[in-house]
C-alpha cells in the first residue's frame, strides 16, 4: 500500500535493534484517515472470505482493527494481556513474547466471544518474529473457529515472522513490507 509506505518513509524512524518507530501515526498518536484507507484495503484483500469476527491484541492493534471492522461490518475481539475481574467465565489462554517489549505475556480471550462458528480475520500493527500472530492463531484454534486471513499493517520482511506464518498456510496480507532498514534507509518489497 503506497500510502502507508510513503507515510513510513516520511515519519518513521529507525532505531537500534531493528526497531521501526512509527508512534506519531500508527501506535501512539493515530492517523484515523490513514487507518480508514488501511481498512478499505484489507476489505479489498479479504473480500472473498466469510469473515464474521476480527481478532487483535491489545493495545496497538485495537484502533486499526476497530476502523477495519467498519468495512467488514463485524465485531472486534481483542486479546487481553492481563486477567481482570471484568472477565468472567472460561477463557482461551496462550503465551506471547513481545519483540518490542522483550517480555512474555499471558494473553486471554473470553470463550463467549469466539467459537467454532466464527470465521476470523486477525489484524495487527506489526509482524516481526511472528510470536504475537502465533499466539492469536493458537487462540482461534483453541476455539474451533477458522482463521480466514491475517492483515498486518507493517511487516519486517527481513525477520522470519512472515515466512513462518505463510509456511503454515495462512493467508497473510501485509500492507507494507520493509525488506531492509540498513543505515536508516528503508527498502520496501514490491507487492
Amino acid at each position: 500500500m503506497k500510502l502507508l509506505e510513503e507515510r513510513i518513509k516520511k515519519d518513521g524512524t529507525v532505531r537500534d535493534g531493528n526497531v521501526l518507530k512509527v508512534d506519531n501515526f500508527l501506535n501512539h498518536q493515530m492517523d484515523m484517515n490513514l487507518f480508514q484507507e488501511m481498512g478499505k484495503e484489507w476489505k479489498k484483500l479479504f473480500a472473498d472470505k466469510p469473515i464474521n469476527k476480527i481478532l487483535t491484541i491489545e493495545a496497538s492493534g485495537i484502533a486499526i482493527a476497530a476502523i477495519a471492522s467498519q468495512y467488514f461490518d463485524v465485531p472486534v475481539v481483542f486479546a487481553k494481556k492481563a486477567q481482570s475481574i471484568n472477565i468472567e467465565g472460561d477463557v482461551y489462554q496462550t503465551k506471547i513474547e513481545s519483540f518490542t517489549h522483550k517480555r512474555i505475556y499471558d494473553v486471554i480471550v473470553s470463550k463467549k466471544f469466539i467459537g467454532p462458528e466464527d470465521h476470523v480475520l486477525i489484524i495487527d500493527d506489526f509482524l516481526a518474529n511472528g510470536c504475537a500472530l502465533l499466539g492469536l492463531i493458537d487462540i482461534v484454534e483453541q476455539s474451533g473457529a477458522t482463521v480466514e486471513g491475517i492483515g498486518i499493517a507493517i511487516e519486517k520482511g527481513f525477520q522470519q515472522g512472515g515466512k513462518i506464518i505463510r509456511d503454515k498456510g495462512y493467508d497473510l496480507k501485509s500492507l507494507a513490507i520493509v525488506d531492509s532498514m540498513d543505515n536508516n534507509e528503508l527498502v520496501f518489497r514490491e507487492q
